[in-house]
């Protein structure tokens, strides 16, 4: 026996998916605390080597691949006068 305590998480996990969605409300450091400006969640599946390569290329940018991916959806999707909701 070494007389380590047993070992514990960094901070607890929120128990349900709403619960850990509610806690997400906290801004990190550096952006916006306005939580009005993303309203919706977006999944989508893509194989482990894209994934590796979208990480990889948003630390050589110095952003974040949720940053990186919403300015590349508002590039292919821009506003337009003749849209409707």
């Amino acid at each position: 026996m070494n007389g380590r305590s047993p070992k514990r998480g960094f901070t607890a996990r929120p128990g349900t998916a709403e619960d850990w969605i509610k806690e997400s409300g906290i801004a990190p450091p550096g952006r916006s605390s306005d939580g009005s400006a993303f309203t919706a969640r977006l999944t989508i599946d893509v194989t482990p080597e894209l994934r590796g390569r979208i990480k990889i290329v948003a630390f050589q940018r110095g952003q974040t691949v949720a940053d990186m991916l919403r300015d590349l959806l508002a590039r292919e999707f821009p506003e337009s006068q003749g849209d409707t909701p």
